[in-house]
């Protein structure tokens, strides 16, 4: 295929985005409908108007304002298209039939990609709970007793995820004062780095998914910001858990991953003791080789790695669904803060600062939280078969 084809197809632009990752997306142009499309290089492929002329897919997947609709279709069909699409984008002669239809990306404004059906977030990371159980509980174990025997998480609020490039607007709450709460603007505004797991197959309820099933209903994955009012949290999450400290915004990647671009992504797990129990035991390789950049105003501040995570998303999904709860389309479940166990793998401010009492450096000057008109970014890379995959990064602006 003639350029600007031929470089993402094979990798040579050094996108990221080339044939062996394909991620999907919704988007629009000025005088069109919101519709799926794929990203290649710097530009994204129209699927609708391809798969008519191809015959090989049903148009029907791609005309649609979410990819809700393509997901409840299962493995075999996600499958089905993604050898389609690779096997089209690597085929000289159909260069007539896609070219027309590559719609640079400057030219496109990205939505939300799938439309969230339940939101469940997790607290996989060892190292980011010993932190947080020091900070916030000084004179306790670092770790809750069930910690090492099951993925600890609570259920978010679906109707606050938003698409990366989305303001976040700063949250009030009740917050501890000196002569008992307070209620007002949250002090404490911070992020969390996390990975997100896309369900695109269902299950019905009161049947477990087990571990090995993992690939059968997980679509994807989507970089995501779990934005959290620390402030809130510190005050609220005893004996609970987190709520309104967290549930006012979730950032999410406007490009979705699809699962097959990470087979050569997988890792071992780095190791659990005691080992769990067999409901959440999994075949190795369980983990991911992802790595992430936080960047506060265009600074990277920490460097999280995904591979260092002590829970895998299978045992997530298990765990999910262990007491019978069913999974819908567009369900999402997130790993909880990617930490690891240097100071500058850290993917939170709170450890960042150490609770606030240890400033860090950031565009010249001294920073704990989050100020009005910050901007946070979280991007991430992983291996693949021609070099590295960037998958889609995630964006918002703190505004007051």
């Amino acid at each position: 295929m003639t350029d600007p084809a031929t470089s993402w197809v094979d990798g040579a632009d050094g996108s990221g985005f080339d044939v062996d990752h394909l991620p999907y997306g919704v988007f629009t142009t000025p005088d069109e409908e919101p519709r799926v499309g794929v990203r290649v290089g710097d530009h994204v492929v129209d699927l609708a108007p391809v798969a008519a002329a191809s015959f090989d897919v049903h148009v029907g997947l791609f005309e649609q304002p979410t990819l809700n609709v393509f997901l409840a279709t299962g493995a075999e069909e996600w499958e089905r298209v993604r050898s389609w699409l690779q096997d089209l984008l690597l085929d000289p002669a159909a260069e007539a039939m896609v070219g027309p239809h590559l719609v640079p990306l400057s030219e496109v404004a990205m939505r939300m990609p799938f439309e969230v059906a339940d939101y469940v977030d997790f607290y996989a990371s060892l190292d980011h709970a010993s932190n947080v159980g020091r900070i916030f509980r000084p004179d306790d174990a670092a770790l809750p007793a069930a910690w090492r025997h099951l993925p600890i998480g609570y259920h978010g609020r679906a109707g606050t995820v938003v698409v990366s490039g989305t303001e976040v607007v700063r949250p009030s709450g009740q917050r501890r004062g000196a002569d008992g709460p307070t209620f007002g603007l949250s002090e404490r505004l911070d992020i969390e780095a996390e990975l997100g797991f896309v369900v695109g197959t269902p299950s019905p309820l009161g049947s477990p998914v087990p571990t090995s099933a993992f690939a059968s209903h997980v679509f994807g994955v989507v970089g995501l910001n779990d934005w959290s009012a620390r402030d809130v949290q510190a005050w609220e999450y005893v004996p609970l858990g987190p709520f309104l400290g967290k549930s006012f915004a979730t950032s999410v990647s406007a490009w979705v991953t699809p699962l097959a671009a990470l087979d050569g992504a997988r890792v071992d797990l780095p190791g659990q003791d005691p080992a769990p129990l067999a409901h959440l035991a999994v075949d190795e390789p369980a983990g991911f080789d992802i790595a992430v950049e936080v960047l506060l105003d265009g600074e990277v501040v920490a460097r999280p790695p995904y591979s260092s995570m002590y829970w895998g998303p299978a045992q997530m999904l298990a765990h999910l669904t262990s007491n019978g709860a069913s999974l819908r389309t567009g369900d999402l479940f997130a790993s909880g803060t990617i930490s690891g166990p240097a100071a500058e793998q850290r993917g939170s401010l709170l450890e960042l600062s150490w609770g606030g009492q240890e400033p860090f450096e950031a565009a010249g000057r001294k920073r704990t939280f989050l100020e009005d008109g910050d901007e946070v970014t979280l991007r991430y890379t992983a291996p693949s078969p021609r070099g590295h995959l960037t998958l889609g990064e995630v964006t918002g602006r703190v505004v007051g």
